[in-house]
């Protein structure tokens, strides 16, 4: 057999739904609200064909440009060869989600603020800095067995004849 150049090739199992995820959408996803500027997960739903995203997109995450009456226009990164190009594309609701990949930098913000407030009142006299700090390697310690070490090695060949 030829190999088909339909728009849905190979999409057998990423379109597919989950085991106890068929029948009707929940009613949460249509009322849901998005705005400009929102970072939207690209999940391509089987169950409606109208307004699905080309399978390249899917499991990309994008940003709402435009909101219209039941579908989301999301500028996405492609790469193609060497080059990335930012995309517009229209999906509908029932192929996105909200993402999550911005809510460590939200919350961080929504903490920091106070401090950096309280700060500056103060005068920060002492040069206390908001900054992360990066990880660092772990203090130098000893390891104490809890039983007696066993060595692991090959047992030695002997020919049996």
């Amino acid at each position: 057999m030829v190999n088909t150049k339909g728009y849905r090739r190979g999409t057998r199992y990423m379109f597919a739904r989950d085991f106890r995820k068929r029948g009707v959408e929940h009613l949460s996803t249509y009322l849901r609200v998005y705005k400009r500027g929102d970072y939207v997960d690209i999940k391509g739903n089987g169950a409606f064909q109208t307004g699905l995203p080309h399978k390249s997109y899917h499991g990309r995450t994008g940003r709402v440009f435009n909101v219209s009456h039941r579908a989301l226009g999301v500028i996405v990164n492609k790469r193609v060869r060497a080059r990335i190009i930012p995309k517009r594309i229209y999906i509908r609701v029932e192929h996105v989600k909200p993402s999550q990949c911005r809510k460590d930098f939200l919350e961080r913000i929504n903490k920091n603020d106070p401090l950096r407030a309280e700060l500056k009142k103060q005068g920060n006299k002492n040069k206390i800095t908001i900054k992360r700090e990066v990880g660092q390697p772990r203090k130098q310690h000893v390891v104490r067995a809890k039983h007696e070490i066993q060595l692991v090695r090959p047992i030695p060949y002997e020919f049996m004849a």
